[in-house]
């Protein structure tokens, strides 16, 4: 399945590098087509073709690497009816200028104000958690971290989750849209402490846990205090 992902950014070439490494077909669009061919050219994986948004709006999945502050939610208004019917991976987060804070309420995400500007399209959280430098090196000491995603649309949340098969991210079914709120905050939140402790932007998440049997930690309990 192609994707086309929109902007040359920070985040929209490590992107497009990261799913053509992985043997995705990936059409990087720009205001600047020569940018993005240019782009292409020197990233040189087979699968990645550069061109203008139009030619990445082409693709059953769209991926915009375009701040909500910048203007996005306007910008894909006006694409809504070239993209009803596609998924669309919303990779923002809120930020403000400094990126300090989010320029929404808590009762809302960017994704959802992405879906109620598009109703037709089928709108997928991920990678809001992941910061830039992380896909330049995804590995902590041998850990894998995760890549939450989010949506009321269950396929286009599975195809997203089956796309990313091959990066070195695991993918986990972080539920329903709105649950973007609190992915996106969970960002806010991972910036602020990463620096706090001095390894900002170089941080992600990752979920740990093991399988638990009802009543096995009221057995070892009881067999401790008799």
């Amino acid at each position: 399945m192609t994707i086309g992902i929109l902007g040359t950014g920070r985040m929209g070439v490590r992107l497009a590098a990261m799913y053509s490494a992985a043997g995705r077909d990936v059409i990087l669009g720009s205001r600047d087509p020569d940018r993005a061919r240019t782009i292409a050219t020197t990233l040189a994986h087979p699968r990645l073709t550069g061109g203008a948004y139009q030619d990445a709006l082409e693709a059953p999945v769209v991926l915009p690497a375009i701040f909500i502050r910048d203007g996005l939610l306007d910008r894909l208004e006006a694409l809504r009816d070239q993209l009803a019917g596609k998924i669309l991976i919303d990779i923002t987060n809120p930020f403000n200028d400094d990126y300090s804070d989010f320029i929404t309420p808590w009762t809302t995400s960017g994704a959802e104000q992405i879906a109620e500007r598009l109703p037709g399209t089928r709108v997928v959280g991920a990678f809001k958690n992941v910061w830039w430098v992380v896909f330049d090196a995804p590995d902590f000491d041998g850990t894998v971290s995760d890549v939450f995603v989010v949506s009321d649309d269950e396929e286009a949340k599975q195809q997203v989750v089956r796309l990313g098969e091959g990066t070195p991210f695991r993918y986990l079914d972080a539920g329903r849209l709105s649950n973007a709120r609190t992915v996106e905050r969970m960002t806010l939140l991972s910036g602020e402490l990463g620096s706090r402790y001095d390894f900002f932007p170089r941080m992600n998440y990752k979920l740990l846990g093991t399988s638990w049997t009802p009543g096995q930690a009221d057995h070892t309990i009881g067999s401790l205090i008799g």
